[in-house]
């Protein structure tokens, strides 16, 4: 028996199913579910005050997208990266598509790529 036309039916059928969707490690995406991200966390960033703690940031926007530590001037610095902008459909999230929040001491000293730059 030639499986083949059954197959090619059903590859059809998936096709058609999955069309404009996004498996990411297996798991589906919707196409929304990232626009979805940026607009909660910019509108979540938009309500940040400079000197809020790092664990007040955390209850308000969840975990962030990326993270790194360093020392400045002897300070421990830490940078969560939230997504916030869409650049490249690749079902990956850059830093060029994230706004970092900066911390010092465990405090908010602000937020953009320039306060990060400024740093680094």
């Amino acid at each position: 028996m030639n499986t083949t036309p059954v197959r090619i039916a059903a590859f059809a059928l998936f096709s058609l199913l999955t069309a404009g969707c996004v498996f990411i490690d297996g798991e589906h995406v919707k196409d929304t579910d990232w626009e979805v991200e940026q607009r909660d966390n910019r509108a979540a960033i938009s309500k940040l005050e400079i000197g809020m703690t790092r664990e007040a940031v955390l209850d308000r926007l969840g975990t962030p997208n990326d993270s790194e530590a360093f020392t400045a001037d002897g300070e421990e610095v830490r940078v969560l990266f939230y997504r916030t902008r869409h650049t490249t459909s690749d079902g990956r999230t850059t830093r060029d598509e994230t706004t970092p929040l900066v911390f010092r001491g465990d405090r908010l000293v602000g937020w953009g790529d320039e306060v990060y730059s400024d740093l680094r």
